[in-house]
């Protein structure tokens, strides 16, 4: 089920940022000469045909070098070409960490979940939980939600953290709050109301007490 969730970021992330409302030409200008925003834009508007004919290699070679730059937002799409291998970038777990790594580093919320993924499933990288739990920790503390259910999914375990059915239950209850209807509510929901079952009254009251206090933090690595 987390793999499909992995795939509902990694989609997620095609769309998820607004490009500038310049004209293609207005951006492959600025892109040429160095801005490394509009470098991510063009590559963008290559990826999505906004402008121009779609073209997948032009895109990866603007994605690569507003990267390069340290663009955070393109670091991240790299990761993505490399997870789906989209010619002409063949499909490579090992390659498409780094780069989520990048932009995670940078505090991308669906780089730092997609990074404790594939540590979790040991995709391009041995399977390490607590390296997972640790990325997972950050994407859920900026409250993106697949992050806090998955996170609580491993304090109900002890996977990657030590077990605690407080905080499973401080995660899930958090996740289940704030998801719409769906996969991601259907989970915290889930994962919820079965640790409560393994609970003290007073342990409920202490994580339903955590998840009412509970503040996102800025972007931060």
């Amino acid at each position: 089920m987390h793999v499909i969730l992995l795939l509902i970021a990694l989609f997620a992330g095609f769309h998820r940022v607004a490009v500038a409302a310049d004209s293609f030409e207005e951006t492959r200008a600025k892109a040429e000469k160095g801005d490394a925003q509009a470098q991510y834009n063009l590559g963008h508007m290559y990826a999505e045909g906004q402008g121009v004919l779609s073209d997948n290699a032009e895109a990866v070679k603007w994605y690569r070098k507003a990267a390069d730059q340290g663009n955070a937002d393109a670091q991240y799409q790299l990761g993505v070409k490399y997870f789906f291998g989209q010619d002409p970038v063949a499909q490579d777990y090992a390659e498409a960490v780094p780069w989520f790594r990048k932009a995670a580093d940078q505090g991308e919320t669906l780089a730092q979940y997609n990074l404790g993924l594939m540590y979790d499933h040991g995709l391009g990288v041995p399977q390490d939980y607590a390296e997972a739990a640790k990325w997972y920790q950050k994407a859920a503390a900026q409250g993106y939600t697949p992050a806090q259910e998955t996170l609580g999914l491993m304090y109900d375990n002890g996977q990657g953290v030590p077990q605690g059915y407080v905080q499973a239950h401080k995660w899930y209850n958090l996740a289940a709050s704030k998801s719409s209807t769906g996969v991601p509510r259907d989970l915290a929901v889930n994962g919820r109301d079965e640790v409560a079952l393994k609970m003290t009254p007073a342990q409920i009251a202490e994580a339903q007490k955590l998840a009412r206090e509970w503040k996102p933090t800025a972007p931060k690595p």
